[in-house]
């Protein structure tokens, strides 16, 4: 879906103007987007199947809910919207959890210019998987995994990108800081 997104400067800083996500992407321009890490009091996280129609990474299981922040949405309003959407799942602003901000840029073969500031969260799942809702537009499936496959990605294959590897161990550190501090 081509939505209307906040241009950013390569320092996260809105500049005023908004553009089709679709012409951020072609030009390379920076803008935000939510990441939001699922996991379960049992050391599981919830991964989601990418659509294979997806752009990028099609059939890749990846971040439990991700997605652009439209232009003027706050980011918790953005981080709930995504959660609600992708996987039926209403969440609260307490529960989400800000780990960081990152900087995202990568050239995908097809064109794609990702300049993204990744705002991210981790959020415990409370409820069983079956009372979840998928957007099929955007995921084939979900599917909770154990939480050590953060730490493992490059011997996996098709489960989250080897090159993203000390951002997932990061994410893996602080959901286990997390469930333990209880």
């Amino acid at each position: 879906m081509d939505e209307l997104i906040d241009i950013l400067t390569p320092d996260g800083k809105l500049t005023g103007k908004t553009a089709l996500k679709s012409e951020a992407h072609k030009n390379g321009w920076f803008h935000a987007t939510v990441h939001i890490w699922l996991f379960t009091s049992d050391e599981k996280i919830l991964l989601q199947k990418r659509a294979l129609t997806k752009k990028v990474f099609p059939g890749l299981w990846d971040i439990s809910v991700a997605g652009h922040i439209a232009a003027g949405e706050t980011i918790i309003t953005s981080a709930k919207r995504e959660v609600f959407e992708e996987i039926g799942l209403k969440i609260e602003e307490k529960d989400l959890i800000k780990i960081g901000t990152r900087i995202h840029q990568v050239s995908h073969a097809n064109g794609i210019q990702d300049n993204e500031h990744h705002h991210v969260f981790i959020a415990e799942l409370k409820v069983p998987l079956s009372t979840l809702t998928i957007q099929e537009e955007e995921v084939d499936a979900i599917e909770l995994f154990d939480l050590s496959t953060l730490k493992s990605t490059e011997n996996l294959k098709n489960v989250l990108l080897p090159r993203f590897h000390e951002y997932y161990c990061s994410v893996y550190n602080k959901i286990h800081q997390q469930i333990h501090k209880r």
